[in-house]
């Protein structure tokens, strides 16, 4: 039988599975009586741990309490919660980056060797690329637009548009969306009654919140597809949408965030949405996801484009 040290974390680390135990499955885990069980529930109660009794099974379950008690964790998700806070200190998210450096600091203490050593590894060979740093975002104001969305409660805020100019807008928060390098805001602007996308580190929240309202669904049923349309073609000026004739899978990883969305059509084919500052840039950006196409939707100007560049190209192979 493990004495009773090593017999608590071996109960604390089951309870911690976030499942309900009858007595009689933990006991037999620990190999104890359940009389033996029941005084070790009560000496986690005194250590802090919320230890609920569970109606009609005669078990017990781990809650949540008052205050945050010791976690246990095993190798694998020790790796996980330190590589996170490293990236949290780092991140694109202002006022955690402390927090985030005392919580790395206590777990590394307690890190086995052999767990620290791969951590270490890990940060020391990974660099952090791409000359433009994230735009830093607020926790606050990350917090005050994710309580808006869970409570369904109406937002109004300060918002700085792409060409400078200043807003007060008023919506219904919908979803809150980490992409690339920034975090936006989906929801329904009530004065313009459409769906629109803002970018978080352009808006200063307004307290406090306004009236309840009931959710609207997404025009794109999927937030993550709807941010990405909303990216890739319907904010920039010149759109397109072409027909690819290979199976969505088969292109999907020549297609990366922010460049287009991909609609399965059949087992064949699909169609690319694309969006794009000129025509040249529409040109190169259907070129490169190396598929035979056709135009579905387009400008009159990507026609010209394409056929500048075919030319090219044709121009170069002569001189070889």
């Amino acid at each position: 039988m493990l004495k009773t040290s090593g017999r608590l974390l071996k109960l604390l680390s089951l309870l911690q599975t976030h499942r309900d135990w009858s007595g009689a499955e933990l006991a037999e885990r620990l190999a104890v009586s359940r009389r033996t069980l029941r005084r070790d529930v009560e000496r986690l109660r005194e250590l802090g741990y919320p230890v609920h009794a569970t109606q009609g099974t005669a078990g017990y379950r781990l809650g949540a309490g008052a205050k945050l008690p010791p976690l246990l964790l095993d190798d694998d998700e020790a790796i996980a919660v330190a590589i996170g806070l490293r990236t949290a200190a780092g991140g694109s998210v202002t006022g955690i980056e402390e927090s985030s450096l005392r919580a790395l600091t206590k777990l590394e203490q307690v890190l086995p060797s052999r767990l620290r050593h791969r951590v270490n590894t890990l940060h020391t060979a990974t660099v952090r690329a791409g000359a433009d740093p994230a735009p830093k975002v607020s926790a606050d104001t990350l917090m005050a637009i994710a309580e808006a969305c869970r409570r369904s409660e109406r937002l109004r805020f300060d918002y700085t548009s792409p060409r400078g100019g200043h807003s007060v807008r008023s919506v219904e928060p919908h979803s809150l969306v980490s992409f690339g390098r920034h975090w936006y805001l989906v929801a329904w602007d009530t004065d313009r009654t459409d769906w629109r996308t803002f970018r978080v580190d352009r808006l200063t929240p307004r307290t406090p919140t306004g009236p309840r309202f009931t959710r609207r669904e997404l025009p794109d049923g999927d937030v993550a597809t709807y941010v990405a349309h909303q990216l890739s073609s319907r904010t920039w000026r010149f759109q397109a949408g072409i027909t690819l004739h290979e199976p969505a899978a088969a292109v999907a990883d020549r297609v990366w965030p922010g460049m287009g969305v991909i609609e399965p059509i059949d087992d064949h084919s699909c169609l690319l949405h694309l969006g794009a500052d000129t025509p040249r840039d529409l040109a190169w950006m259907i070129t490169s996801v190396d598929a035979d196409f056709t135009l579905t939707h387009a400008p009159p100007e990507l026609a010209e484009a394409l056929r500048t560049q075919g030319t090219r190209c044709l121009n170069a192979l002569r001189e070889v």
